[in-house]
């Protein structure tokens, strides 16, 4: 296959995922993509570079990778006493007076020179000026549900103005699911004490990693997830499929909405690139992703961007509404500090379609009933017909195609609906005679067409 064809086959692929399961995906952004924007360091670069800043290491970087295996946790933690005892002595001006305080712990002093060296290479990030500025405008078109990323650098929230940070242990204390977010794991470098940097940081990472997975879940079992910037062998990538695999995938079958983006320089020129990948966890454990390949990355935004509805709300004001709806269920109807119409909620619990009414909002008459003939996404169908995810309904579908030569999907009939979301966007509805007639399918039983 060549390239592209490869290319036109994944989009078809992305549009599908986007399309069943109609909401916008989470981007997991690692540190690949703040090397590609501005020359951001990898591990090894990092350590190295710190070994020079401090006169007191006085060793070559390849004693301390001898010495602890190449585990640059390990290496930091060293460090870290040594940037402590240079902080003390010789090295007091190059540290803020109040970090010299009895509470302030030993590790700030690296974590310090980490965050400034970081923050002086992302203060020259400008996406105007950047190299990549046609894939980067690409990719803030996207409109992601929300970004989550292990790096430590600001050049996301440069990329994306209206949305807002959350840091380390907030990810764990937010109360509602994060919309229109940056949920930073590892901590900010606008934050030098949040930084996870050390083993002993890992160790404490790693303790609060099943809260974390626990709040990610929904993430990767509702919304396509792509990885930037990532390796499959990545410590971080492996941390986290470790505590949802058992749960998305039981019985190591393909995580069909999940994928793993990898930078191929020489991409084009590769042919039979695969489709899919076998992420090792352990000695025991693997899990299947859906896999792609680009020297460029901005093709797979336009994929994604291309199914992004063409109005969308700004993030700031979803996030308002997420926050007072969760105070308004939490604390003011419990205790009742406010007046309320209870007689409206009440018809709200009976009928879930008058919930805009509670904000203003009202609906379309015409969409209403739409939403009563057609209320199943392609990710519910296959719910209903006791299946995980989508695909399992499209896989019916398509068996369908095979028998009677028909794709149900082509046309807006008795069992399918498409609806224009935007210039290139649809997005895809369906029947309970379309539930009916897969449930036909997957029995194995005679069926026929009425479109």
């Amino acid at each position: 296959m060549i390239y592209e064809q490869y290319k036109e086959s994944v989009k078809a692929d992305i549009e599908a995922c986007m399309e069943n399961l109609q909401v916008q995906p989470i981007l997991f952004v690692g540190s690949g993509m703040s090397q590609r924007y501005f020359d951001a360091p990898c591990w090894d670069t990092l350590m190295l570079d710190l070994a020079e800043r401090c006169p007191l290491i006085t060793k070559r970087f390849a004693y301390y990778q001898q010495q602890y295996a190449k585990d640059n946790t390990k290496i930091a933690s060293v460090f870290a006493d040594t940037y402590s005892e240079w902080a003390w002595e010789d090295g007091q001006d190059k540290f803020p007076n109040e970090m010299f305080e009895p509470e302030v712990t030993k590790d700030s002093y690296i974590k310090y020179e980490v965050a400034s060296y970081i923050n002086g290479l992302a203060d020259k990030f400008d996406v105007k000026a950047n190299a990549y500025r046609d894939e980067i405008e690409s990719l803030r078109k996207v409109k992601p549900h929300s970004i989550i990323t292990t790096n430590y650098d600001d050049a996301l929230e440069k990329i994306f103005p209206d949305y807002h940070k959350v840091v380390g242990q907030e990810i764990v204390r937010a109360n509602y699911t994060s919309y229109g977010e940056i949920l930073k794991m590892h901590g900010c470098s606008s934050q030098y004490e949040t930084i996870v940097l050390t083993a002993e940081d890992y160790t404490d990472f790693n303790k609060r990693k099943k809260y974390l997975s626990a709040k990610l879940l929904t993430y990767f079992a509702e919304h396509p997830l792509f990885f930037f910037g990532y390796s499959a062998t990545d410590t971080n990538i492996k941390g986290i499929l470790s505590d949802i695999d058992e749960i998305l995938a039981p019985n190591g079958e393909l995580i069909p909405n999940i994928y793993m983006v990898c930078f191929e320089p020489d991409s084009e020129n590769k042919r039979d690139l695969p489709t899919e990948q076998l992420v090792t966890i352990d000695a025991t454990r693997s899990v299947r992703l859906k896999v792609i390949y680009a020297s460029g990355f901005k093709w797979i935004f336009d994929a994604l961007s291309s199914c992004t509805p063409e109005i969308t709300v700004n993030p700031r004001l979803i996030r308002s509404l997420l926050a007072r709806t969760y105070q308004l269920a939490n604390s003011d109807l419990p205790k009742q500090e406010l007046p309320f119409n209870f007689k409206m909620l009440q018809d709200i619990e009976e009928n879930s379609e008058k919930l805009p009414t509670l904000f203003g909002i009202t609906h379309l008459t015409d969409v209403q009933a739409l939403n009563a003939n057609f209320d199943y996404t392609l990710t519910d169908v296959a719910k209903a017909l006791g299946g995980s995810y989508w695909n399992h309904a499209e896989q019916l579908l398509n068996k369908i195609w095979e028998d009677k030569g028909v794709n149900i999907k082509n046309s807006d009939n008795n069992y399918h609906l498409s609806i224009k979301t935007g210039a290139k966007s649809m997005t895809h509805k369906y029947s309970q005679n379309a539930v009916d007639l897969l449930q036909k399918v997957q029995n194995g039983e005679e069926y026929n067409l009425d479109l």
